[in-house]
Parts: C-alpha cells; sequence; structure tokens
C-alpha cells in the first residue's frame, strides 16, 4: 500500500522553514539549536530527533576521559587464567569482552571476546592443552583526550567495540565500548536486564524484582511496604549508594533493612537497574 500523500500545509511548513534556515544561516552552535528547537516546537521533527541531533553535536565536544569506564571498575582477566576461572568471570559480569593482561593492568596483552571461548571448551575436553595467548585479539589503545565523535568513526572502520584508554604516563586508566559512545547520541542502549515497559518495578517469576534505580523511594516504600525515609536520598538507587559506600559493580548485592539489592545494570556513573528480593 502507497504512504497517504503529504498534505499542502505540511510541505509548505517544511519549506518554509528550510527556506528561514538557509536564509538566516545560524553563525554559532547556539543559534544553530535554537533554529533546531523551534523546528521541534513547530513540529517539524520530534524531540527525540531533535535529542539525536543534540547529542551528536555534543559529542565531538567530549574526550574518551568523559564517558570511560574508570580503571577500578574494570573487569579483566589473566592471560595464565585457567578456562573454568574464564568461564566464571563471564558468566558473572555478562559482559562480553575482556581486557587480557600480563604482570598487571598496565601490561596489556589484548581482548579476549567471550565467544571465542567456545571452542576453547571443545579443546579443553579433548584434552588438549589450551593456551590463551592463542585467543587474544589486539587491543585498541587510546589518549584519555580522544575524541568522542573521532572514535566512533574508529570503531566503524575497525570493526571493533571496545577501546583501551591510557593516561600520559601510558597506564591503563579506563575503557570505552561503542556503546558507552552511542549512548551519549541515542541515549541509554537497554540490555536484557533492563525493565523494557513503562513502569519502574517488574515482578519475575523466581519471586524477586527488577526495579530501576530512579525508583522514588515513596514509590518503593508503597509497592513493597517498606519504611525507607526519603529525607536524605529521593530514590531507591541513592539508597543502595549509601548501604554500598561506593558505585558497585554489576553483580554485587548488599542488604538494606529486610530487603537484598543485587545490581544487575550499572556504569561508570550510575546505578540503573536493581534486582530486589525480601528478607524472611
Amino acid at each position: 500500500m502507497s504512504e497517504p500523500a503529504q498534505t499542502t500545509d505540511d510541505k509548505r511548513g517544511v519549506l518554509d522553514w528550510l527556506s528561514q534556515l538557509f536564509s538566516d544561516e545560524p553563525e554559532t552552535r547556539s543559534e544553530l539549536m535554537d533554529v533546531l528547537v523551534d523546528a521541534a516546537e513547530r513540529r517539524i521533527m520530534d524531540t527525540d530527533t531533535l535529542n539525536i541531533i543534540h547529542g551528536a553535536i555534543a559529542v565531538s565536544d567530549m574526550q574518551a576521559r568523559d564517558i570511560m569506564i574508570p580503571r577500578s571498575h574494570l573487569v579483566y582477566v589473566c592471560e595464565d587464567t585457567p578456562l573454568e576461572e574464564l568461564l566464571n568471570v563471564v558468566i558473572t559480569s555478562k559482559h562480553s569482552r575482556f581486557p587480557v593482561v600480563g604482570d598487571d593492568l598496565d601490561d596489556l596483552k589484548g581482548i579476549l571476546h567471550a565467544k571465542d571461548l567456545l571452542p576453547l571448551l571443545l579443546l579443553d575436553k579433548d584434552g588438549r592443552r589450551v593456551d590463551l595467548k592463542d585467543y587474544v585479539r589486539q587491543a585498541t589503545i587510546i589518549p584519555e583526550s580522544k575524541r568522542l565523535n573521532v572514535l566512533l568513526q574508529e570503531f566503524r572502520a575497525t570493526r571493533n567495540h571496545m577501546a583501551l584508554v591510557v593516561d600520559e604516563y601510558g597506564h591503563v586508566s579506563g575503557a570505552v565500548t561503542i556503546e558507552d559512545v552511542l549512548e551519549q547520541i541515542v541515549g541509554e542502549i537497554e540490555d536484557e536486564h533492563d525493565v523494557h515497559d513503562d513502569g519502574f518495578i517488574k515482578a519475575m517469576k523466581d519471586g524477586r524484582f527488577n526495579v530501576k534505580a530512579t525508583t522514588t523511594i515513596e514509590d518503593f516504600n508503597e509497592y513493597f511496604g517498606g519504611e525507607f525515609e526519603d529525607d536524605e536520598f529521593d530514590t531507591i538507587g541513592g539508597l543502595v549508594l549509601k548501604a554500598f559506600g561506593r558505585l558497585p559493580k554489576r553483580g554485587e548485592a548488599v542488604e538494606v533493612a529486610s530487603f537484598r539489592f543485587k545490581v544487575l545494570n550499572a556504569d561508570s556513573r550510575r546505578l540503573r537497574l536493581l534486582s530486589v528480593r525480601k528478607i524472611d
């Protein structure tokens, strides 16, 4: 079926806006954003499109250090790690790529893809010797000052999805993935652990609950019958952060009052999703 014909008014609105845009060319980025905001207000483009354009423009001003996963939060493996331990790391972290190191984190050997462990399992089962070095891929190393727009182009050209970030002394200071960069443009990219509906709390089949970290303490108390105070924090994520005393990694858990909170999704800056279970 063919698309419905665009109305004359719609065409005229777009043409008028384009005519205004090019007849009064913006001279600064601020003026350009004003034109785009005006277009969104007049419904020539939707808000999501405006946000993506704004994110794409902002990325050119951002550097790798601004969004990198800090060194203290990196999940990495040693090149002599036994296969069984590697599998435990993959299952626990739920990551798909891991920096491989030698003596310490600054002794980078490369990147290991979790999918490359599948043939390793078969080799190990046959009793043949497994050498992890044969499966490590070359690591992409970038400075902290790397511009994100340039990094995204390099990710696309090389088909790499992760880069290790080093400081001016050559020490590893963190890592950046292609997902980290894209989220600066299109917003948060949900994975299989995210709540996909509009609710903040989702009951799971095993009696646990997936709770967005931005759920207000008031809503949490109302749903679970809790008695948490909201004088210091507004969200349940803030309460959990206080209990940890630091930004926890995915998979870490803490007990607060009669609840056990496990981190399902988090990045280098904030908590995103928690698994909650009541403690009898």
